[in-house]
């Protein structure tokens, strides 16, 4: 079954058949777990870096950050039988996609990108593989019997 994830949005799985998809990653990132013993995998598609711009907001929904949403992922990757030590993360997006001009002046993808690399660095957790940056927006897939990602930007695929 094919799973969409939106923006500010998460799903996991630990049925072998499921496909997890987000599509436009620009300034966001789809990050992805994976289990390969357990089988479980999960996709979340958050927007913004700090939930402390905007306490309420993240209390309403977690997705919508990456320190309260990337949290949500492994715990719920956790109560399916997921182990941390075995977590494969990969993570797309964060791109600057504002093309109107060269001026990224909040650089919401970049500081995306560095509240991951901070958490997960801080949580003893390896970044497995990353497409980031740029200024294309991408798709990306987890198929939760294999833990393949994939990520397709300007008409290519390719895997993480």
């Amino acid at each position: 079954m094919k799973h969409i994830v939106g923006v500010a949005d998460m799903a996991v799985s630990q049925c072998k058949e499921d496909l997890i998809v987000t599509h436009a990653l620009g300034s966001c990132l789809g990050i992805t777990v994976y289990d390969p013993v357990a089988n479980v995998g999960g996709l979340l598609h958050v927007m913004l870096p700090d939930s402390t711009i905007d306490p309420d907001k993240a209390k309403e929904n977690p997705y919508i950050f990456v320190d309260t949403g990337l949290p949500r992922l492994f715990m719920e990757c956790y109560s399916l039988g997921a182990v941390k030590e075995r977590l494969e993360v990969k993570v797309a997006g964060g791109a600057c996609v504002n093309t109107e001009s060269n001026n990224d002046f909040f650089q919401i993808g970049k500081r995306n990108f560095l509240m991951l690399r901070k958490l997960l660095w801080k949580n003893g957790v390896l970044l497995k593989a990353y497409d980031v940056g740029g200024s294309v927006s991408r798709t990306m897939s987890i198929e939760i019997s294999t833990g393949k990602v994939a990520v397709k930007s300007d008409g290519k695929e390719t895997l993480l």
